[in-house]
């Protein structure tokens, strides 16, 4: 029994490898390009970019709205120009944003798959861990079965 436990343990340890960090490995992978999209996904997705483009547009609207008839360059009602702007950011930034959001869900794909193998390594130690315990458990009985058979 001793010799099958010593066993189990040489075997966990060359079933170890090295855990690896995804982040490290995803940031290699990734290309220049790639890296412009995640920037801009993550800056268009945040509530600073929202403040700077209601800003924009209220700066835009009120000056063409209320600044004197000569100065405005997109008259109210329609503001052509703003909507045309507007427009083009949109479709610019949509496959942007869509290619960073694959990017993302790339990464977090890596992760969980991480996250599998160590979770599959502990349950492996957990189970070998549990196994010397009731191994130790079993020595145990048996010794205080033979120092109560030496005291009767």
């Amino acid at each position: 029994m001793k010799h099958l436990v010593i066993q189990s343990l040489e075997e966990l340890r060359k079933k170890r490898k090295a855990i690896r960090n995804v982040n490290i490995e995803h940031k290699k992978k990734i290309t220049r390009l790639a890296r412009i999209a995640l920037w801009i996904t993550e800056y268009v997705g945040s509530m600073g970019f929202l403040i700077l483009v209601l800003s924009w547009t209220g700066l835009w609207l009120a000056w063409n709205t209320l600044a004197p008839q000569p100065y405005r360059f997109d008259p109210y009602p329609a503001f052509v120009l703003w909507l045309f702007i507007s427009n083009m950011l949109q479709i610019f930034l949509m496959p942007l944003i869509m290619i960073g959001q694959n990017l993302q869900a790339e990464h977090s794909e890596l992760r969980a798959e991480a996250d599998f193998e160590i979770n599959t390594k502990a349950e492996s130690e957990i189970e070998t861990i549990l196994m010397h315990l009731e191994n130790q458990n079993e020595m145990i009985l048996k010794i205080l079965d033979r120092l109560e058979k030496k005291e009767a």
